[in-house]
């Protein structure tokens, strides 16, 4: 049977996360069908159907669809479920949103935070804080499925002529209505698509500190801003910087750490990236354990520098 991607969009493109996603997707066996469910998304439906290895997509449209509502997206992915052997979201908020909802509907055990497709029926997902990796076999007859997305390579996003095939919209019940929404706009890049990322820590001591300090370093790079928990928790920063187990998982290029010791929670969500370049006095700080490069230094005194060198 073949496999079932949500796609994650802002009606006129796909998010990044539908490309990784999709790869997954792709080892599970089977054709890989992409549904686009939203509302004058016809852009996204096109996108879907020119990423490499899709064979279907299906796009639903109705106006219940416009904001992503877990209960009506939901629905529409429950009215297609039967044809499909997996069901694969992404591991960001709106996955983990919807993807309970359609395992509880169908009975089975959602699979979480896959990072490995070893067969059709059996995959690697992290506990304990990525400490240990659990193999997991679902004898379930549909697999319902969250995907950690650093764990799989893109998809090609163009070389693909996939069919696309409309699709009735799904009655989600009217138990949920969208009201507003308060989007942070920002230049950088969006955290979890971004090659570059500058975090600080509660060593910075303040707001007005870590913009002081961080700001000029990630305008240099074009690097996107991310914090730990302790400096989200401290107002240093807003939550959607929040890097860690609780807050986004990356895995970019180069990820710089500054005033971070490295506490578990936090290495959960950045220890895949590429390049780690941690900045901190205390010498026994968890960090250096990941870092492929350390700095022993006052950040007050060494992100400026690095700054002036750049």
């Amino acid at each position: 049977m073949a496999s079932l991607v949500i796609a994650e969009h802002d009606n006129a493109s796909l998010k990044p996360a539908t490309l990784n996603t999709v790869t997954a997707a792709a080892q599970c066996g089977g054709d890989v069908h992409v549904l686009v469910a939203g509302h004058n998304a016809a852009a996204a439906a096109q996108a879907a159907a020119q990423i490499a290895g899709v064979s279907k997509v299906i796009h639903a449209d109705d106006a219940g669809l416009a904001h992503g509502l877990a209960e009506n997206v939901a629905a529409q992915v429950l009215a297609i479920a039967p044809a499909y052997s997996h069901i694969l979201f992404a591991a960001t908020a709106s996955g983990k949103n919807v993807a309970p909802r359609v395992a509880a509907s169908l009975d089975v055990a959602q699979i979480s935070d896959i990072t490995q497709v070893i067969s059709g029926d059996t995959f690697e997902r992290p506990i304990y804080a990525g400490n240990a990796i659990a193999t997991v076999q679902s004898l379930d007859a549909v697999k319902v499925i969250t995907v950690r997305t650093t764990g799989f390579d893109p998809a090609a996003a163009q070389g693909g002529a996939a069919a696309i095939e409309s699709a009735a919209a799904a009655d989600g019940g009217g138990k949920s209505r969208y009201v507003g929404s308060e989007i942070a706009k920002s230049d950088r890049p969006e955290l979890t698509a971004a090659k570059i990322i500058v975090s600080g820590g509660r060593a910075l001591g303040s707001a007005e500190k870590f913009n002081e300090v961080m700001t000029p370093l990630a305008d240099k790079l074009g690097a996107a801003m991310g914090a730990s928990r302790a400096a989200v928790d401290a107002g240093y920063a807003p939550n959607d910087w929040q890097v860690g187990q609780t807050g986004k998982i990356v895995a970019p290029q180069l990820y710089v750490a500054a005033g971070i010791s490295g506490a578990i929670q936090h290495l959960a969500g950045m220890k895949d990236s590429k390049v780690i370049v941690a900045i901190n006095k205390d010498a026994e700080a968890p960090i250096f354990s990941v870092a492929d490069y350390g700095l022993e230094a006052d950040l007050f005194a060494a992100v400026p520098e690095l700054v002036s060198k750049l």
